[in-house]
């Protein structure tokens, strides 16, 4: 059956039988090879000019490693890495996932096992980009909230507060231009009584219950 959604494909092995079984598979499955590479570091440079969807990582090769190459391509132009490997290794998979693999296939796959794997990596990829744009913006966020420290100036009369300038500021436009805090206005209890003793309002005690009209 042909594939109604074929993808780019990069090779990354030095062995030249692994690239043409590799090859194969994907061509059958209505992939395109868009190139191939024996080493980490011209892998690199094939991922960043090519751009494919996917790259078949070989872990050991000369030069750099399929693990350095996969952090590095994931620093720099991110995309879903598959690594391949002659065995299962559980520490190969906590490796393969500190350095950004998306999934690893053991040596010579199968049909079924590359289509499989192929789907799985790309899922993962999709989730750990949102990943990162959440934390980008909670980074950001983080970056945009002002604190207050240190000791502050307030008049012990008015409550108003001396600015770094000498200056003296409401304390709710001190704290408005420092912080990411806004003000609504109300009138406490006490107030209330100073200012409309006529009214003779209870008393709001937040153990009694909601306030009143509450």
């Amino acid at each position: 059956m042909p594939n109604t959604n074929p993808l780019r494909v990069l090779l990354v092995d030095d062995d030249v039988l692994v690239i043409n079984v590799v090859r194969e598979l994907l061509e059958e499955a209505g992939h395109t090879v868009v190139g191939n590479a024996p080493d980490g570091q011209l892998a690199l440079e094939l991922t960043k000019s090519l751009r494919p969807d996917i790259v078949f990582m070989d872990i050991e090769m000369p030069g750099m490693s399929g693990l350095e190459a996969t952090r590095q391509i994931q620093e720099q132009c991110p995309v879903p890495v598959i690594l391949l490997t002659a065995h299962e290794d559980a520490e190969l998979i906590a490796v393969a996932s500190r350095v950004g693999a998306a999934a690893y296939l053991v040596k010579l796959p199968n049909p079924g096992e590359l289509t499989r794997t192929m789907a799985i990596a790309r899922a993962r990829f999709a989730d750990l980009m949102e990943l990162r744009a959440l934390n980008a913006k909670l980074q950001q966020a983080l970056a945009e909230v002002k604190t207050l420290r240190g000791l502050v100036p307030i008049c012990s009369r008015c409550k108003c507060i001396r600015d770094e300038k000498g200056y003296w500021q409401r304390v709710e436009t001190y704290i408005s231009e420092r912080t990411e805090a806004q003000f609504s206005h109300g009138v406490c209890d006490d107030c209330i009584k100073v200012l409309y003793p006529e009214l003779n309002l209870p008393r709001f005690s937040p153990s009694a219950g909601d306030p009143p009209g509450g």
